[in-house]
């Protein structure tokens, strides 16, 4: 929703939750999509059914598959207990209920049936092609690579977008339209352009979420709220979608990684996060683990608690010497 949207994932969330409890369609409240799960790839097998029943009839048989698709969780903290979101019923298709909802709502509505229908849909089949374009005299030839669709198959409904420009650069990945050797060309405009390895791009919402799954810190239902506080704070900015550090961000990151360094780095969170899922799960006790936190915890921050104002500040000036000079 980030990508295709624009949506900051708690605006999405608002909506799903709206799409979840239920909409009034006809006189009757009906809820939608499922729980708003983004880490759960399991459909019920009904739900399956539904969906290759409704493929077959609404685009053909050479959509649909010979067997159900299953997926593999590439998240290491997937609750696999949880369905994946998908519509409640496939055979409601987003023009069925756009009536229904308003313009963000189905928008939201039609992404979630897309994706959800996609996944149980046909390969997709592309011929990997090289076109030469070759002006009269032969004396210039340029050269295109990439794939021209020979079935679009899932892609009839969803194509996924990339985050970032970079993601874009592999030429072999193009699509290409539909060509014929000896077809002549009608000749629009020739740009030449130089291209500089460029620094990567920064955080968007979207990518930050994807960083934050891929490092196993946070849940599906904490990062719209991660998100937000870091915005509520003014701990960053966003500029054309991209987060910017603020300068009070930039101090508070680099009082945390100098004094409580331990607590900040990316292992220490995702493994508390994992000893909270066992915690949730009943294979561990709650008070030892709080007791083990704490017995580590409690002399640091006594110890900079301890600090007078001056000696901080003169640690911090060392530590942001870079940014600040």
């Amino acid at each position: 929703a980030s990508r295709k949207l624009g949506f900051a994932p708690a605006h999405t969330m608002r909506i799903a939750q709206r799409l979840y409890e239920g909409i009034d369609i006809g006189g009757e409240t009906v809820g939608l999509i499922t729980y708003m799960r983004t880490d759960g790839i399991d459909m019920a097998p009904e739900a399956i059914t539904g969906i290759r029943t409704m493929i077959g009839k609404n685009y053909g048989r050479d959509y649909v598959p010979d067997a159900p698709r299953r997926y593999q969780n590439k998240s290491k903290n997937a609750q696999e207990a949880h369905e994946a979101v998908r519509p409640t019923d496939a055979a409601r298709t987003p023009r069925d209920v756009a009536r229904s909802l308003d313009s963000e709502q189905a928008k939201l509505y039609e992404l979630i049936w897309n994706r959800a229908v996609a996944s149980q849909m046909q390969s997709a089949e592309l011929d990997q092609t090289a076109v030469e374009l070759v002006e009269p005299s032969g004396k210039t030839k340029l050269r295109a690579t990439g794939s021209v669709i020979a079935f679009d198959g899932f892609l009839k409904l969803y194509r996924e977008d990339t985050d970032d420009a970079a993601d874009d650069a592999d030429e072999d990945s193009r699509i290409l339209p539909p060509m014929r050797e000896k077809d002549p060309l009608k000749r629009q405009s020739v740009e030449a352009t130089q291209h500089f390895t460029q620094p990567p791009p920064r955080y968007s919402e979207a990518s930050l979420v994807k960083r934050l799954e891929e490092l196993g810190i946070g849940r599906p239902s904490t990062y719209a709220s991660t998100l937000q506080v870091l915005k509520d704070r003014s701990y960053v900015r966003t500029e054309k979608n991209r987060f910017f550090a603020e300068e009070s961000g930039r101090l508070l990151t680099s009082f945390l990684e100098r004094f409580f360094s331990r607590y900040v780095a990316y292992q220490f969170t995702a493994g508390m996060e994992e000893e909270l899922d066992d915690v949730s799960g009943g294979r561990a006790e709650w008070k030892k683990v709080l007791a083990a936190f704490w017995c580590d915890f409690k002399p640091k921050s006594d110890e900079v608690m301890e600090k007078k104002p001056s000696e901080v500040t003169a640690e911090l000036d060392e530590f942001l010497s870079d940014y600040l000079f």
